[in-house]
């Protein structure tokens, strides 16, 4: 097996473009209101032209993949051996809603011949793959809000059994529609007091979120040939199912617990090697008190130090895994882990070690990020500092 290195990150966030923005961000203060990414604007990345024809899911997945290009520099590798995973829960959801509304008003023959192309999922993948022509495996996951950790796994096995040298993979979302907001509101997965409250005794649900993030992939003896920045490696991945549930849970976190040993035995870690958990944590009362769970079977109590990012980000959906590597990448950037925001009182029944309050220092080593998705759809990672 051949090792795998992260060389290149790229955030579209609602607390912050770009991993300057998204890591203050994360480390500050959780924003009021909605957590739409409202300063993104698509002219950096696209003509007009272009920008009309391109979902604004897509439009996410391709800044974060050139912001990612430029972080990293060109990999060099062979087209055909470069390749896109791209994932999204929901994919141009826009795009749907305003041509269904055009069909109703307008008639069936107004109806954009651009709509396939820009509702299908695999349009934020293909676009990437157009944009640097990257010739190798272009594939899309859609695993809900575990489909962005699952790219990263999948692009991960690429280059670690040796089809790819390089690859960018992340995932993208942008499901903030009417239509799609009231469907989470209906089934009463969306927080009413609209705070994200990861792990805190008055959770009640989670703040829908948009985003996106990529991250570049490198064959580690390669990156370092070429005298990349090596920001971590990526250790091992992690793929199972609660088979139990379309919305809640397996009972007592058994499938994420699986999930995390499965990952854990990828990277040939033990759990008391693991130094910090980036949670799914999406301040849903059954979601968070599963995984809490989960992790105090693996660990014992208090277990190593947990945060969730959602506090701050709100739950991008099908982009929330990749987000979360990227914080969980440059947490050992830093030497610090990013604080839960939200997270106030404690609930007696959640046994782990909550970061709270402020951003706190910590000696980087391996790490888990977890994304656990509607369908029982189970993904984790396990990233640690660059090694020998």
């Amino acid at each position: 097996m051949r090792r795998v290195a992260i060389t290149g990150l790229g955030v579209v966030a609602p607390c912050g473009i770009g991993t300057g923005p998204f890591w203050h961000g994360l480390c500050g203060p959780a924003p009021d209101g909605e957590r739409r990414v409202w300063d993104f604007d698509p002219g950096p990345w696209f003509d007009p032209k272009a920008a009309r024809r391109t979902d604004r899911f897509a439009q996410f997945a391709v800044a974060a993949a050139q912001m990612a290009i430029d972080d990293a520099g060109d990999p060099g590798a062979d087209p055909q051996r470069a390749g896109v995973v791209i994932a999204t829960g929901v994919g141009g959801l826009h795009t749907i809603e305003e041509q269904v509304l055009v069909y109703h008003h307008k008639g069936p023959r107004r109806v954009s011949p651009f709509l396939v192309p820009m509702m299908m999922a695999n349009s934020g993948a293909a676009a990437v793959s157009m944009r640097f022509g990257w010739q190798g495996p272009c594939e899309t996951v859609s695993t809900a809000c575990a489909a962005s950790t699952h790219a990263l796994g999948h692009a991960y096995r690429l280059i670690a059994y040796g089809r790819c040298d390089a690859m960018l993979a992340g995932g993208a979302e942008a499901a903030m529609t009417p239509v799609g907001i009231q469907g989470f509101v209906n089934m009463t997965a969306i927080s009413t007091s609209g705070v994200s409250r990861p792990f805190d005794a008055r959770r009640d649900g989670f703040v829908i979120a948009e985003g996106a993030g990529v991250l570049v992939l490198e064959e580690l003896e390669r990156a370092r040939a070429r005298g990349a920045r090596v920001y971590a490696e990526l250790l091992g991945a992690a793929s199972n199912a609660d088979a139990h549930h379309i919305t809640a849970p397996a009972p007592g976190g058994s499938g994420a617990l699986a999930c995390m040993e499965l990952a854990l035995a990828d990277a040939d870690v033990a759990p008391g090697e693991i130094a910090h958990v980036n949670a799914h944590g999406t301040s849903t009362p059954l979601n968070d008190a599963a995984e809490a769970e989960a992790i105090a079977k693996l660990f014992g109590v208090p277990g190593p130090p947990v945060t969730s990012i959602k506090g701050v980000t709100g739950h991008s959906l099908g982009a929330a895994g990749a987000l979360e590597a990227v914080a969980l990448t440059l947490s050992i950037e830093h030497g610090l882990i990013p604080p839960t925001a939200g997270f106030e009182e404690p609930d007696p029944e959640l046994r782990i070690d909550v970061v709270r309050g402020a951003p706190r220092p910590w000696t980087p080593g391996p790490s888990l990020s977890n994304s656990f998705g509607f369908g029982g759809h189970n993904g984790c990672l396990v990233i640690g500092p660059e090694g020998p």
